[in-house]
């Protein structure tokens, strides 16, 4: 054993300090259980912070006619019908529960003059339910939470990175990982393990996420322990990923721009969402918006950057510093471009993984004992189209419901076995990395692994381009043998991209081979070989460690939301 490995312990251990971590590590703390949390970068810069426009919850405070049934309506029907409706009522019932934590711990939300919560409308949500704090929800939210935890004095480690779970018979004791930063390593036994470690939109060349993020942990953390992904091909496209600079491409510039009466041009100066969406124009969802903007560019209506131009300049000045503050400045330190007077460039940008790692509904418990996954590593709630505002809400609800299940779990146990196999395999993959001195780049590999997805698995997929995107991955994988890692002076990272290699090549490969099982054309998945909807393939595809698909059925939509869901029109859909 080298001497640098810290042992540790805790009843659970929650990795990822992003909203969903970091709320279920309160419930912990605040029920008296003893807690660990991990993330591999600052918890205050966790990816949480990120997300501009709002939180959503039926609180009524603007639309009285609002419920928590007709927002799970909503939810379910821009879906497309592939939202599993158990999660979807937790999450939509137990909603305002979760504003009123936030309130609690001290969340500055944007108040009517009489002190109400104010609310606004956002793309496809039949009334005004989602709540913010000027265009920076979420790193409002993700201040609040990281203040909750300091008083509660919750350890959390901000640099370990997590390289593998350790099981023994089908059931989670613990993890390995190692400090980024000097190396040192940490053996972490635990009861009860919670992932919260993100999504894979990084895997894509412009991408919201930012560079060392998202890159598939939480799918290769839980598929090696014995657990499944779902619906790993349903990744949203978001509409307003600026261009440039090339470090910064696919920064988003935040929903709440079109919900204040933004305007999309394309390079003639045509309004073109008429095209697509006659109803609802801009305030159209996610896929539609991002689609329409993908085939401008693409029939070439699009700017000589390939984007298109989303205008505010003829809002009210005092408008946009007010309701539009963190586009504003992000526009004016970036480009020095003043969205006052002038559009911004933008195109569509890998921004939320609506599948991962499968999980029960009632408790995001997975196929292996003991392991739990909550945020944007669990799956069920999105389908194939996440309404703006419901993935903050997620974290919350499900923070909740998930600590206690662990807490319950753990408490439940006899004893807890453990495996010095499993322990020293941990140990060994690590070794056997920081030996390797092969010729080829860590980096490079991952930018291969971005391009092919780009190509083959961007907004509009074919059956030929999937299968050339799994021939390229395969090329990778056999290249990922040869790597060279190489730490140095300045710390770890190295080693921590090559686990983020391994990580994003079996998080595209799980994509490309969903994809390529799903045959139709539904919300974010747009097949231009089979642009129909296909009744048939109203399921949530599971995918396994094998490389097998299967399809599980979807169950059943309670009456009280059903009678309150309207039909999704297919107009403004792929465009031949």
């Amino acid at each position: 054993m080298s001497p640098t490995e810290r042992r540790l312990s805790a009843t659970v251990l929650v990795i990822g300090t992003g909203g969903s971590g970091l709320r279920a590590a309160i419930e912990l703390a605040e029920a008296g259980v003893d807690v660990l949390v991990v993330g591999k970068r600052p918890q205050a810069d966790a990816h949480t912070s990120l997300a501009a426009g709002g939180i959503n919850a039926a609180l009524g405070t603007m639309d009285p006619d609002d419920s928590w049934q007709q927002h799970a309506a909503d939810t379910l029907t821009e879906s497309y019908l592939l939202a599993d409706p158990r999660t979807v009522e937790i999450v939509t019932r137990e909603a305002a529960r979760g504003i009123e934590d936030l309130e609690r711990y001290g969340m500055p939300f944007a108040r009517e003059e009489d002190g109400r919560i104010s609310q606004r409308f956002f793309g496809a949500h039949t009334f005004r339910r989602t709540a913010f704090a000027g265009d920076y929800t979420g790193l409002e939210i993700q201040r609040t939470l990281v203040n909750r935890a300091a008083q509660l004095h919750i350890p959390v480690l901000d640099s370990v990175y997590i390289t593998r779970l350790l099981t023994r018979d089908g059931a989670v004791f613990g993890a390995y990982g190692f400090d980024v930063g000097d190396g040192t390593r940490f053996l972490v036994h635990a009861d009860a393990v919670i992932l919260a470690a993100g999504g894979h939109n990084r895997i894509w060349r412009r991408t919201s996420s930012r560079r060392d993020e998202n890159t598939g942990d939480s799918f290769r953390l839980a598929v090696e322990a014995g657990g499944r992904l779902r619906d790993a091909e349903l990744v949203q496209f978001h509409p307003s990923g600026i261009l440039e600079p090339e470090n910064a491409a696919g920064t988003l510039i935040s929903e709440a721009a079109r919900g204040e009466g933004g305007i999309l041009r394309n390079a003639l100066g045509e309004r073109f969402m008429g095209r697509y969406d006659a109803e609802r124009m801009e305030l159209s969802t996610r896929d539609r918006v991002a689609l329409a903007a993908y085939t401008e560019i693409k029939e070439g209506r699009g700017t000589a950057k390939g984007g298109v131009w989303l205008d505010v300049s003829h809002l009210p000045r005092e408008t946009i510093m007010r309701k539009l503050p963190r586009v504003y400045q992000t526009m004016l330190e970036l480009q020095m471009l003043d969205i006052t007077t002038d559009p911004i460039e933008i195109a569509p940008t890998a921004h939320y993984s609506m599948g991962g790692v499968w999980v029960r509904p009632e408790d995001h418990s997975t196929d292996v004992e003991g392991l739990y996954a909550i945020g944007e590593a669990a799956s069920g709630l999105h389908g194939a189209n996440r309404l703006g505002g419901n993935s903050l809400i997620e974290l919350l609800v499900y923070g909740r419901i998930t600590a206690q299940a662990a807490a319950a779990y753990a408490s439940g146990l006899d004893a807890q076995r453990r495996s010095a196999d499993a322990e020293a395999f941990a140990r060994a993959e690590v070794d056997g990395l920081l030996a390797a001195d092969g010729p080829e780049n860590v980096r490079a590999l991952q930018r291969g692994v971005r391009n092919t997805m780009t190509e083959h698995a961007g907004v509009v997929r074919d059956e030929a381009g999937l299968t050339a995107g799994l021939a390229e991955l395969d090329a990778i994988e056999e290249r990922m043998r040869d790597v060279g890692v190489h730490p140095d002076i300045a710390g770890f990272q190295d080693l921590a991209h090559a686990f983020d290699l391994k990580a994003s090549a079996l998080a595209a490969r799980a994509t490309l081979q969903s994809a390529l099982e799903r045959r139709e054309t539904r919300g974010c998945h747009n097949r231009s070989d089979f642009p129909e909807l296909d009744p048939a393939l109203q399921v949530n595809l599971v995918w396994s460690a094998d490389g097998t698909v299967e399809r599980e059925p979807i169950a059943a939509i309670p009456a009280e939301i059903a009678e309150r869901m309207h039909e999704v029109s297919a107009a403004g859909k792929l465009v031949e």
